[in-house]
């Protein structure tokens, strides 16, 4: 095994490899900015009470602030839009540490901020964004209502006009219009964005966003307006998340956020979107970084539980056997092996998916009529958000058990990691309701055909919508349908790590599911108790489109990838992600005759085999995630 230094790190030469792949077209910017993040303070003593544990957190973002790193690629102004890319590596370098800290970098900067210099116009972002990116304005964003949570289209908070003062009165209208879980509302925050209904001259306009003063520069809080504590949770004890109302509070007009509509100096409403469905997901754009953000901080935290489990699993024995009189290492258990190793693979794999959404991200953010990319964007990053927490959430949990006892101290981090993870399913959107909205997205070129076609059409019509756009093409679909079109010639006759194969079979999961959901969903019709009973399989349809692209990003990740060394671990790494998948949906495969129950024993042998492969690597696997051995901060590793 090669070892080089890699600034103050000692990495396998294969380590340094797959961390160079794994990072894409921003390794360089990843390492560059994680060689000037400041580490001295990275992981908050786990004993803190709750107020000890929320000013640890303030204090660390300032800390961080005063480096520059926290602030990268935020605009500071009308002319300064900012790089949503250094945005996002800043966000991911935060979850290396304390979550508490990550997530409030994100209410702060990614919320509070990208609300105000993506909803704001000029005089928003010159007045504020200076200051909300140097921490001396901080802020809040009251968008969740205990009344409708998922439900924004809904909100009953509402902004209503006043001609006589010029002015908009924010009035919270009744207990299910309490803004809840709003972090920084508790103690820190002073101005917040605030959604809500407008009203002007009688007329509903819909749901818009207007900064609101919460507390003055005393900290004390301003007249008619309501805060709540939220208390403790069950993790992120460093937030002070708390709940927000408004008793007709009075702004001047120019704090309407008013991008995408505003009221003018005569009264008059007016707005650059026609469309009132338009204006509403234009308003929710604000969501999609943070989307990518959320999804990125779950897959770091995976990745440091991983990287805790599997150096653990490493330098830990257990039980003596012949040829290992002083016990056998944990890693070498072929139990121990499916537990992480499979695991691993899967991080990579939406590590390369995470790639592909903010290079996306970085295309679009600043881009002009590209309304289809756009929806496309927030399709894929609402699904990559809600697979790659929900991973987080399942990985963690496996590690902590791989750990045995050590896991369940605190000192070791892996149960603090786990219980601040866990609401990363809930907010920026729950992770159920996004892979419906994704699953719905599928479904919206069949809806455009229905008018036009009879049931026995829609057989026929089913290629012409699989070949436009219901199966989102991905950057490795040249190479895919090459490999796929090999592959159909004899399915049952390839190898099981023939990538072509493991293609067909996630293109056809996801094809033929999503074709069965529409037909059911016309039949339907407009029947609540029958469109009710589909959610099953919305669920499925979303999670098999996920990881079909998912799967074609790694695949695209291969063909980019120059090194000799790391290229067939990758390949390696790239069969476990796909098998293990279809090995999981093996009965749904079965079921619809796309493999034989042969075939299907035959794959579960080969995810251990493979696991076995890879196990001499295993050091080098978890160093490629990209993760400093001494940032991981678990006492036993020491």
């Amino acid at each position: 095994m090669t070892l080089l230094m890699n600034s103050t790190e000692q990495l396998t030469t294969l380590g340094a490899a797959l961390r160079q792949e794994l990072g894409g077209e921003f390794a360089d910017r990843r390492a560059d900015a994680q060689a000037r993040f400041p580490i001295e303070n990275l992981h908050r003593d786990p004993d803190q009470d709750l107020a000890t544990a929320r000013q640890w957190v303030l204090d660390r973002l300032v800390e961080v602030g005063r480096s520059g790193a926290l602030a990268a690629g935020v605009p500071t102004s009308a002319a300064d839009p900012g790089d949503v890319t250094d945005t996002v590596i800043a966000f991911e370098l935060m979850a290396h540490g304390d979550l508490s800290a990550t997530i409030k970098s994100g209410v702060q900067l990614g919320l509070f901020g990208g609300a105000v210099a993506n909803l704001g116009t000029s005089w928003h972002h010159d007045t504020y964004l200076a200051d909300i990116a140097s921490l001396k304005l901080l802020g809040c964003y009251g968008m969740t209502e205990i009344g409708h949570g998922s439900d924004v289209f809904e909100l009953e908070t509402t902004i209503t006009y006043i001609p006589e003062t010029d002015e908009f009165e924010v009035h919270s209208q009744t207990e299910g219009a309490t803004k809840a879980y709003i972090g920084n509302a508790a103690e820190h925050g002073h101005l917040a964005v605030v959604f809500g209904q407008l009203h002007v001259r009688g007329r509903n306009y819909g749901v818009h966003a207007i900064l609101v003063p919460i507390r003055n520069d005393a900290g004390q809080v301003e007249p008619g307006v309501i805060i709540g504590d939220q208390g403790a949770k069950g993790g992120l004890l460093g937030i002070d998340n708390g709940t927000l109302r408004f008793e007709r509070v009075r702004v001047p007009r120019r704090m309407l956020l008013d991008r995408y509509g505003g009221v003018d100096e005569h009264g008059v409403y007016s707005s650059p979107l026609a469309s009132p469905s338009k204006r509403f997901f234009a308003i929710l754009s604000t969501l999609v970084r943070g989307r990518v953000c959320v999804a990125a901080a779950g897959g770091i935290a995976a990745r440091r539980g991983l990287s805790i489990a599997t150096r653990y699993a490493l330098q830990r024995r257990q039980f003596a056997a012949p040829g290992h009189p002083d016990g056998v290492l944990l890693a070498d258990y072929a139990i121990h092996q499916r537990r992480l190793l499979p695991l691993i693979a899967r991080a990579y794999a939406y590590g390369f998916a995470q790639n592909e959404v903010m290079a996306s991200l970085a295309t679009l953010y600043h881009a002009a009529d590209a309304d289809e990319e756009r929806r496309q964007l927030e399709t894929r990053a609402a699904g990559i958000k809600a697979m790659t927490t929900r991973f987080a959430n399942d990985a963690l949990q496996e590690c902590r058990e791989a750990c045995g006892g050590a896991g369940y101290l605190a000192e070791n981090r892996l149960v603090q990691l786990r219980a601040d993870a866990d609401v990363f399913a809930t907010f920026e959107g729950d992770n159920t309701v996004l892979l419906q909205q994704v699953a719905k997205a599928l479904l919206g070129d069949y809806a455009r055909i229905w008018g036009e076609l009879k049931t026995v059409d829609m057989v026929q019509a089913t290629a012409r919508v699989f070949g436009d756009s219901v199966l989102e093409r991905t950057s490795a679909s040249a190479v895919v349908e090459r490999l796929m079109a090999a592959a159909r010639r004899q399915p049952e006759h390839t190898t099981l790590v023939d990538r072509g194969w493991q293609a067909l079979l996630f293109t056809e999961r996801e094809r033929h599911s999503l074709e069965s959901l529409a037909r059911r969903a016309r039949k339907a019709g407009k029947s609540f108790d029958q469109l009710n009973q589909l959610g099953d399989h919305l669920l499925f349809v979303a999670r098999a489109h996920l990881e079909r692209i998912t799967l074609e990003a790694f695949i695209a990740a291969i063909e980019n990838c120059t090194d000799e060394q790391a290229k067939p671990v990758l390949e390696d790494l790239c069969s476990l992600y796909a098998l293990s998948s279809i090995h999981a949906d093996r009965a749904w495969f079965i079921e619809h005759g796309k493999i034989s129950t042969t075939r299907s024993k035959a794959i579960g042998a080969e995810v251990g085999a493979l696991c076995a492969q890879l196990r001499p690597d295993a050091l080098a696997l978890v160093e490629g995630f990209g993760i400093p051995a001494s940032w991981l901060g678990a006492a036993f590793l020491d």
